[in-house]
Formats: structure tokens, sequence, C-alpha cells
């Protein structure tokens, strides 16, 4: 798989869990140079390789972990490259002030719904915005318990999705619905951030009764 924003602490921490259950990671980055450092870190996790972005959209499967300001641009850079291949974006759109986090509106309604727009090629999910990137990026934590809403209107790619969730020990992939949903999974972000800060956590959610 290719993770596009590797380098920085989601996507990292994604490479870091995905190569440890034994998927072949290439990190990408804007600067082929520091995504190969970041790879060199990691390298006792497993498998992974850094590359330029453009590298790492070559993947069979590509996570999106970029911040929101350069979101679109790179999608519609990497347009060609991504056709006919599952996306999988994590982005979130937020803000922060004196206040504390919240979510900023996105006028395609979301990160994801964003992405489906510029890729109507690729398969859009939107997945993995509530794991906290300190968890997944400590290798100390060997278990990290909680769900992953999956978004999206394949089925057959939520299933992929919700079983590459699973391979992060204690996680699980739940389906959240189709992607005209993601804006409020996306938001939710800025509420479990402001959990984190008040409580010195790294909370993240639990479906009941699934």
């Amino acid at each position: 798989m290719g993770i596009l924003g590797g380098t920085g602490p989601q996507g990292r921490g994604l490479a870091r869990r995905f190569a440890a259950a034994g998927y072949q990671v290439v990190i990408g980055s804007r600067s082929a140079d520091r995504a190969e450092s970041t790879a060199a870190e990691l390298a006792a996790a497993g498998q992974i390789s850094g590359a330029a972005n453009t590298d790492a959209a070559g993947a069979d499967l590509v996570i999106v972990a970029v911040p929101y300001d350069g979101h679109a641009e790179l999608l519609a850079e990497l347009a060609p490259k991504l056709a006919g291949k599952i996306v999988v974006d994590c982005v979130n759109r937020l803000g922060f002030d004196k206040q504390g986090p919240y979510a900023i509106a996105v006028p395609d309604g979301s990160c994801a719904q964003e992405a489906a727009r510029i890729l109507p090629d690729s398969t859009v999910i939107g997945a993995f915005h509530h794991v906290s990137s300190a968890l997944l990026d400590d290798p100390e934590v060997t278990r990290i318990e909680l769900d992953v809403l999956v978004l999206g209107e394949d089925r057959a790619a939520v299933e992929q999705v919700c079983d590459l969730a699973a391979a992060i020990p204690g996680a699980r992939g739940i389906y959240g619905g189709r992607l005209r949903n993601a804006g409020q999974v996306e938001a939710l972000t800025a509420n479990i951030i402001a959990v984190n800060r008040r409580y010195k956590s790294h909370a993240g959610i639990r479906i009941t009764d699934v």
C-alpha cells in the first residue's frame, strides 16, 4: 500500500501498524528524501520504503493522510495514477483557536466527498479519522482498543478497508454509512481532540452491540 503524506503523524503511525501487520508500505511525501528518512526510522516495524507521493500513488491501495490545505491539489495531480484503485481518505479539516479544536466546513460536504469528486475513476473510502497518531506510532503500545468507522459506496471496498482496520491489534472496522455521512465523522475528530486535551488521554470510539 501507499500512504500519501506518510511522513506526517497520522501517516507515519499507520505505516508502522500496517507494516507490522505484514503489509508492504510505501511512505509518500513531497520530499522523497524525507520519506526515505522516515522509512528508515520505521524499518524495525516491517517492510517500509520511502518515495515521492507520485511513486507512493502507484500502490494497489492508497491512503491519503495529507493536511487539508494540500488535499485537493495533490489528488488532482495524482488522479491518473489513482484511477481504478481504492483510495482511503482519512483527512479532517479542522481549525484551532483559544477555545480549542473545531471543524471547518468543506464545500463538497466532507474531505472524502471532495476526494470522490476529484477522483471519479477511483473508489474512495473514508476511514481512520479517529485513531490517535500518538498510539499508532508508539512501538510500546501493542493494542489500540477502538472502532474505525468506514464509509463508502462500494460494499466490497468497504469490507476490504474494514479488514485493513482489523489488522491493527485491538481495532475493528465498522461500516459507518455512505460517503454523504462522512462530514459528521470527520468533524467528530474535533470533539475527540477536545476530550483528549481535557482528560490527557488518547481516546477513540467504540460502537456497542455490533
